[in-house]
């Protein structure tokens, strides 16, 4: 299966997914690309320094839909199968989630659909809920709505602060996406 993956920043849960395939964790798979829309994202070093091909496509003064065109014409070029969105930070256009639809895959940091969208683990904290954690979904239109494919759940601490609580939800987040998407390659290397 080749996967291509998107990232806007430090890219710790790309890290993790390469890592898994160049050990065979994840099984007949290839990270063929990492995307960013950040030039200087520093997860562009760690996959260079992990022999993945990186590519960058800034979005800055352009529609959503010049960019998105950009990126799938990108992810096409090297036969992406699997699309894991890592850190990326922009919404996915129509379009985009059409060229690869029930194919792209996305890490969030609570139990959907439960906190979705930006700052889930301080939404969690703040709700004052005992329990929260990570979510493996597919990607479609609406923000984090698409069908789960995995769950953890990360229990919420006496003398937690958003802050600590997100770095333990983060670490869950490494093994959870690796497990996801070892089960996407094993169930399509069967088809």
């Amino acid at each position: 299966m080749n996967i291509g993956i998107l990232i806007s920043g430090r890219g710790s849960n790309m890290v993790a997914l390469v890592d898994a395939v160049n050990s065979g964790e994840i099984p007949e798979s290839e990270v063929a690309v990492v995307i960013s829309d950040k030039p200087d994202a520093p997860g562009l070093g760690k996959a260079t320094e992990r022999g993945v091909e990186t590519v960058v496509v800034e979005r800055r003064g352009r529609s959503r839909e010049e960019h998105d065109a950009d990126m799938i014409a990108e992810l096409q070029k090297r036969n992406v199968e699997l699309v894991c969105l890592a850190g990326y930070m922009r919404l996915l256009s129509k379009s985009f989630v059409g060229a690869f639809e029930n194919r792209i895959v996305n890490i969030h940091p609570s139990l959907l659909p439960a906190f979705p969208g930006l700052d889930a683990q301080r939404q969690a904290f703040e709700a004052g809920v005992k329990v929260t954690g990570c979510s493996v979904h597919f990607v479609n239109e609406e923000l984090d709505g698409g069908p789960v494919v995995l769950q953890r759940e990360v229990e919420v601490l006496h003398g937690d602060t958003a802050d600590s609580l997100a770095a333990r939800i983060l670490e869950r987040e490494h093994a959870v996406y690796v497990e996801a998407v070892r089960q996407l390659a094993v169930s399509g290397s069967k088809k």
